[in-house]
């Protein structure tokens, strides 16, 4: 296995020893580089009560460019389409060597906390966002029930 970065290998043990609240990164067995990531839905929005999964690898070049991250778990969200990937200015132009994993992750579970559906990754949930968002907010609650939740 390749040797890894002493930056990852600090930021992984900060990650196991001081956990973001309602997140969980536990980094593959078989790969230090990818992490198995569960968002709890935040309180007070549509997603709440959900355990969302998500999937975030640190290319080569990190920090250099940003990790990638995507939901598995499927997400009625304007900013996460229908493939899990998500549209968030860190993890695209935004993007800063400064930043950490930790930060990605925060600013995932702010994003589900405040959908925006100015920037949309998802068309037609944005469109209903902005022209019926409590129709949106019912369709989020009800994705969170149906594929986020052990039922």
């Amino acid at each position: 296995m390749a040797v890894l970065p002493r930056r990852i290998i600090k930021e992984t043990q900060r990650l196991m020893q001081e956990p973001v609240p309602g997140i969980s990164a536990v980094p593959d067995d078989t790969n230090a580089r990818y992490f198995h990531v569960i968002v709890t839905g935040p309180e007070d929005s549509p997603f709440e009560g959900g355990l969302f999964k998500l999937e975030l690898f640190l290319p080569e070049d990190y920090p250099m460019s940003a990790p990638k991250v995507r939901f598995i778990t499927k997400i009625y969200h304007p900013n996460i389409d229908r493939l899990g990937r998500i549209c968030l200015d860190i993890l695209k132009d935004k993007w800063s060597p400064a930043l950490q994993i930790r930060t990605v992750l925060l600013s995932i579970q702010a994003l589900l906390s405040a959908p925006n559906p100015d920037d949309p990754l998802a068309n037609d949930v944005a469109e209903l966002w902005k022209v019926n968002e409590s129709e949106a907010i019912r369709n989020a609650k009800e994705w969170t029930r149906r594929y986020a939740m052990d039922n």
